[in-house]
């Protein structure tokens, strides 16, 4: 081949690329103007209003877990499904500002655990971190078998998706091309501090594991003292849940949630806590994009976990949000947003986002 011929083939590969990069500019802007046009949608929408049909998916023991799912308004060629999983003793309303950011924009998918929210009630033996991150592969099956997807976690939730990437580990940077971990830890946790906005903070360690089971036998006798106690009940979730001040409809919605969870299932869940140890399992997420992001006056998963587990992932992106605490997905719901807009353009360009 001439020296002539292969300058004009390079200049035209050239071309070709820079022509493909200006069209993912231009696509990743017009993206990107979206996402800004959808700020402030949250507050506008009253909280827990946002509704989709809802889907049943039967887990293998036979629980049907709640599924809502939000469809783009047009194509979103390139962009993962986002998989959103809530924390203990909530349910999948606490997305509302996520699920107001990014309706219509793309494919995203809420799901209420075994025993929370629209789901159905576990046996006793399968209410274990381990069985949501089963149930998490069953969704993805029925409701994702096709798209790549991002996973967002909170608390729980959190450890839902360490479940899954211990059982299949393969899925990371295969289906699972990015993950969001917010306020959770691998372990270390100190378990009777989840129950502060259930129940006040007046034993711990080992003591709180038999008051908790002892509780949980008369558990409708604690439902009904809690719902009489809601006024000290919303207090509890105000200074536990809270870093900061924050609306009165906030704290109000939030009470709401964990007042609708049965004493029973926090008591079911609850002994899981204290045993969680999967650091190990934090190294499938080096191969996708990942996202910690945790409030540093967090009170129940403190910012030194999320600390700890971007140290054993020096590639993952650690976002700290000043004075928030542990329902930063509501507290600071527009960084939280920004942080997970860049993990979603990362994950459908993970070259880009790997570099």
């Amino acid at each position: 081949m001439s020296a002539r011929r292969r300058v004009g083939r390079y200049a035209a590969a050239a071309a070709a690329a820079a022509g493909a990069a200006v069209a993912g500019t231009a696509i990743g802007f017009a993206r990107r103007r979206r996402v800004i046009a959808r700020r402030g949608v949250g507050e506008r929408t009253p909280l827990g209003s946002l509704r989709a049909e809802p889907r049943t998916v039967v887990a293998d023991d036979g629980v049907p877990l709640h599924v809502e799912v939000d469809e783009p308004a047009e194509d979103a060629p390139g962009s993962p499904t986002v998989v959103f999983l809530h924390g203990y003793a909530l349910n999948l309303d606490c997305w509302h500002f996520q699920r107001a950011g990014y309706r219509g924009l793309l494919r995203t998918v809420f799901v209420d655990h075994r025993s929370h929210g629209r789901s159905g009630r576990s046996a006793e033996e399968n209410a274990t971190i381990d069985r949501l991150g089963l149930d998490l592969r069953q969704v993805l099956d029925q409701v994702v078998p096709d798209s790549p997807v991002v996973l967002v976690g909170h608390s729980m939730g959190g450890m839902a998706i360490m479940a899954l990437a211990e059982h299949h580990p393969e899925m990371f940077g295969d289906r699972v091309v990015g993950v969001a971990l917010i306020s959770t830890t691998a372990g270390g946790l100190s378990p009777h501090r989840l129950l502060l906005p259930v129940l006040p903070d007046v034993v711990g360690g080992e003591v709180a594991q038999r008051v908790v089971a002892g509780l949980a036998r008369a558990s409708r006798t604690v439902d009904g003292v809690r719902r009489l106690g809601r006024g000290v009940a919303a207090v509890l979730t105000d200074a536990f849940a809270f870093g900061d001040e924050v609306p009165g409809h906030y704290v109000a919605f939030l009470d709401e949630m964990l007042s609708a969870t049965p004493f029973e299932v926090v008591a079911q869940f609850f002994p899981h806590f204290a045993s969680l140890d999967k650091f190990a399992v934090l190294e499938a997420f080096a191969q996708v994009p990942t996202a910690i992001i945790c409030g540093t006056a967090d009170r129940l998963t403190s910012i030194g976990h999320s600390r700890k587990m971007h140290d054993l992932l020096p590639d993952s992106v650690l976002v700290e949000c000043e004075g928030a605490g542990h329902m930063v997905i509501m507290e600071r719901h527009e960084q939280v947003n920004a942080a997970l807009d860049q993990l979603i353009a990362a994950a459908s360009h993970p070259t880009a986002g790997r570099a």
